[in-house]
């Protein structure tokens, strides 16, 4: 397991003061949550389709901000890293690897193909 990056959600003043950590390796994506009962989340980085970042002004004043992703996974369709210091850099490496894992699975999604059959229909 090779981890790019890794950071916790971030509370009051932007303090990791939570029981959530985020985890990126090559191929996945880790959530884990809680204290007593502990609960982790993976999503395949190559099932992601849709990622996007905000930050509130709260959020800005601290340097954290949330990324929001869109899955093809069954059980976290949608989910957001919530609070993490540099998101905008982590969106991008995060979106570098969805990209590299794509590529490497040979994965492609309805939107390329939609786009490639409104191209067909233009030239007719």
């Amino acid at each position: 397991m090779n981890i790019l990056w890794t950071d916790k959600k971030r509370t009051l003043f932007g303090l990791p003061l939570s029981f959530t950590t985020y985890e990126l390796e090559e191929e996945r994506l880790f959530i884990r949550t809680g204290f007593f009962t502990r609960k982790e989340d993976e999503v395949r980085l190559y099932r992601i389709m849709d990622i996007s970042w905000q930050q509130t002004l709260g959020q800005r004043i601290f340097g954290v901000g949330t990324i929001h992703c869109c899955s093809s996974d069954a059980t976290m369709k949608e989910f957001d890293i919530i609070n993490i210091k540099k998101p905008r850099e982590v969106k991008e490496m995060l979106s570098q690897k969805i990209e590299e894992q794509r590529d490497k699975k040979r994965v492609y999604h309805r939107e390329a193909l939609n786009l490639a059959d409104d191209d067909d229909m233009d030239e007719e």
